[in-house]
């Protein structure tokens, strides 16, 4: 199987930009529903990767993951870039530690998503597919 590397920045981009929206739209989110932080950007980032990439529902997920994975790890090294120049070296490096833990459950809503984006872009493909010729 091949990444289509295309498909996995489409993935990256929508969760930066849910990401984004969700902070300046909803303050707070992630405190009070965490599912809406991570759980609702990867699965619509891994849909969207997942469609774009098309094939079977496992090529789906693993575009998916991969998108979600991605962007929690640029972002991850931009947290810990920040947590070093100003809370210091110990505290980032813990940061860095927990955000490598916490990377294998970011990639389950993606994953998710993914295979859901490929099945419905299959499921398109096939009825359109199935549609007399007028």
């Amino acid at each position: 199987m091949t990444i289509e590397w295309r498909a996995v920045l489409y993935g990256f981009v929508v969760a930066l930009a849910i990401g984004l929206l969700s902070g300046a739209v909803l303050p707070g989110t992630d405190m009070t529903l965490p599912i809406v932080g991570w759980g609702l950007t990867g699965i619509l980032a891994g849909f969207v990767a997942g469609y774009a990439a098309g094939g079977t529902m496992g090529n789906g997920a693993v575009h998916g993951g991969l998108s979600t994975i991605v962007g929690a790890l640029v972002l991850l090294l931009a947290v810990t870039f920040t947590g070093a120049l100003f809370a210091g070296l110990v505290p980032a490096v813990g940061l860095f530690a927990m955000g490598i833990l916490l990377i294998a459950v970011y990639a389950i809503p993606g994953a998710i998503g993914g295979a859901i984006g490929s099945w419905g872009k299959e499921r398109r493909t096939m009825r359109r597919a199935a549609r007399p010729a007028a």
